[in-house]
């Protein structure tokens, strides 16, 4: 004969323990490492000064890629994001792509930009063609910034599909060979 009741206290104070780790997990990503997320995406302000191909290549490294705000709520959350650490502007991975028939903007991951731009008012009026970067500014605009400038940036991480939320940002997952 089983004593279920006995396991189903345990079972019942094991779901109580779950519950109680996913947020102080939620409180470590949002508090102490300051992420922000959508249902996507997650994403985290570095506060490491660097030039545009160097933000790029931190992001890769950190296993994500610089943010690209491809929605008027994406480019807000980052927008916030800025402003609530005190900043006026960081990079963000959209740039510049010169070709024979003109110049295009494309996003870091090379897809075109379509559909969504937050340009400010003098970009669209007089678009700075000398400089192929670009900023976001804590009032959710986007500007034309020179790509050696040094700044600080958003990285963007794809969120697992995988019960459980998966890998958190900045962290390698081991390779099985």
């Amino acid at each position: 004969m089983c004593d279920c009741g006995r396991y189903r206290k345990v079972v019942g104070q094991l779901d109580i323990s779950v519950g109680k780790l996913g947020n102080a997990v939620k409180f470590v990503k949002n508090v102490v490492l300051g992420l922000r997320e959508t249902e996507e995406r997650y994403y985290l302000l570095v506060k490491e000064p660097k030039r545009f191909r160097e933000a790029l290549m931190n992001c890769k490294l950190r296993g994500g890629t610089l943010a690209m705000p491809k929605s008027t709520n994406t480019n807000r959350l980052m927008a916030d994001y800025v402003s609530q650490a005190g900043l006026t502007r960081v990079y963000i991975g959209v740039q510049t792509q010169t070709k024979d028939d003109g110049s295009s903007h494309v996003y870091a991951d090379s897809t075109p930009l379509q559909g969504f731009a937050s340009w400010s008012q003098e970009e669209e009026l007089q678009p700075n063609t000398n400089s192929s970067c670009v900023e976001l500014l804590s009032t959710g605009t986007w500007a034309h910034v020179e790509c050696e400038a040094t700044m600080f940036f958003i990285c963007e991480f794809p969120k697992s599909r995988r019960r459980g939320g998966g890998r958190e940002p900045g962290h390698k997952t081991a390779q099985r060979g």
